[in-house]
């Protein structure tokens, strides 16, 4: 029996037994502001057809009889220039094996009170979810590392390009694992079995066991070690852990300070004016007017020059030009 009203459409799905009406379902549903501004044929068949995919689990291959108070239904059914949403629903309607007949709206009256329940407040109507619960599949454009074991464990087939070195390798690893739909399990050396994890899911658990108040932010070994404790594994776990504890931001500001190939500090010299000199000969050169040599001194800080020609390059030109140019002209050098 099915009814509609201005805001609702009600249902109620029953059984006759011994020649007596049960009941097994009653359902009724708000309309929407569009479904509101249907005519009354229009809300009348959409709770028609919203009950019979309510209870399809229940009607689909047998007979079923439709209770109605809008007589108009029933000679809507055959009809061929239907409007456009109408004769959407009269096909939707094909898949039954029905047939609509007219009751009286005080024998009806069950599937008119479902269709007139009046809701006080709309604050518990809740957003349309637009999420497809199995959305991350996808999403997966490349086949997981293991796609070539979970094959061969399911069909018994390889793939055609492998060479035989390929196959000997692969047949060594094999009996490690073992498929139970739709997971992968290794039986490890240690006599523990882990799920395979695809790449895609690997970045959030080892995430999760070095960042999280779990993980605690130790070393790299330790970290693959919560990993293979949580019961996961994939190839290059220590290799991942690794790398992320090389690139952790918070590791890198907090952590401690590595000496290693650090060079040597030096204090930074204080040096004054004509304290320090650099000196040196130049030469030899063509002789003139006796001279082969220059001695020149040069002040660190300041840059000053002073130079001399020589004779020779020895010891003594060099106490002379100390004596006369540097130590009476401007200051000491410090010793």
């Amino acid at each position: 029996m099915c009814d509609a009203s201005d805001f609702a459409i009600g249902a109620i799905l029953g059984q006759r037994e011994d020649g007596k009406p049960y009941v097994i379902y009653y359902v009724s549903k708000t309309l929407n502001e569009a479904q509101r501004n249907y005519t009354t044929t229009e809300k009348e068949l959409l709770a028609v057809v919203f009950s019979l995919d309510k209870f399809r689990a229940y009607l689909v291959r047998s007979f079923i009889v439709v209770f109605t108070d809008h007589s108009a239904l029933k000679y809507l059914l055959p009809k061929q220039d239907a409007k456009a949403r109408l004769s959407r629903w009269i096909l939707l309607l094909q898949e039954f094996n029905l047939q609509i007949k007219d009751k009286k709206e005080v024998e009806n009256v069950v599937a008119d009170h479902l269709s007139r329940l009046s809701i006080a407040h709309n604050s518990h109507s809740l957003p349309i979810n637009d999420d497809f619960a199995n959305e991350s599949l996808m999403l997966i454009k490349t086949a997981p590392w293991y796609a070539h074991i979970a094959n061969y464990l399911v069909t018994g087939e390889l793939p055609s390009e492998w060479k035989t070195q390929d196959k000997k390798h692969f047949f060594v690893k094999i009996h490690a694992y073992y498929w139970e739909e739709p997971f992968l399990f290794k039986y490890c050396a240690d006599q523990i079995i882990r799920k395979c994890v695809p790449k895609q899911e690997q970045q959030g658990i080892l995430s999760n066991c070095y960042e999280s108040a779990y993980g605690g932010h130790f070393a790299s070994q330790k970290t693959a070690m919560k990993v293979l404790q949580s019961g996961f594994c994939w190839p290059l776990l220590f290799k991942d852990a690794f790398t992320m504890c090389r690139s952790c931001d918070k590791c890198q500001r907090l952590g401690k300070l590595t000496h290693k190939n650090m060079v040597p500090l030096n204090p930074i010299l204080i040096v004054d004016l004509f304290y320090a000199w650099g000196i040196d000969f130049m030469g030899p050169f063509l002789m003139s007017f006796g001279y082969s040599y220059i001695l020149v001194g040069v002040d660190y800080v300041s840059k000053w020059l002073e130079a001399i020609p020589c004779k020779c390059n020895d010891h003594r030109v060099v106490l002379k030009f100390l004596k006369e140019n540097i130590s009476l002209d401007l200051e000491y050098p410090r010793p």
